[in-house]
């Protein structure tokens, strides 16, 4: 004798929600070594800085530059290796290809290194889209936000 299990309308719902769960915190690991910008007001200096320093930065507020850029359409040389830099680290920008962002610039203060340090943060409606370090020096680096 074989039984059968009814799959009730509460059962689907509670299976979906504990689905969704799992879901939401396996997104959550992955997304930018679980340092997302919505655990952060990134709308705010105060909260680009928070953002920065959950990842190991020291930011000066008092640098900060802001300006709008438009991204290329198609990205290619520079631009496309930029986006691989990104893309290690869980963000991309194909997505945005042709929109105007928001670029915002901070000195970082805890850097080893004798060069100018900056760090960038790419906005599309007030979300965290890309960013890097990198130095101002000619023979500078350029490396992803997480702290190495």
């Amino acid at each position: 004798m074989t039984r059968t299990k009814k799959l009730t309308v509460n059962k689907a719902a509670l299976s979906l929600i504990f689905f969704a769960v799992v879901l939401s915190a396996v997104v959550i690991a992955q997304s930018n070594g679980g340092v997302l910008s919505m655990h952060y007001n990134v709308g705010t200096t105060e909260g680009r800085v928070a953002y920065l320093a959950a990842n190991g930065w020291e930011a000066e507020p008092d640098t900060e530059t802001e300006q709008t850029v438009v991204l290329p359409r198609v990205f290619e040389g520079i631009f496309a290796d930029y986006n691989g830099l990104q893309r290690q680290q869980g963000f991309d920008l194909e997505p945005y290809a042709g929109l105007s962002v928001t670029v915002y610039n901070y000195q970082i203060t805890n850097y080893d290194s004798a060069d100018t340090v900056y760090a960038t943060l790419y906005f599309y409606k007030n979300r965290i889209i890309a960013g890097d370090i990198h130095s101002t020096a000619l023979d500078g680096f350029m490396h992803g936000i997480r702290r190495q």
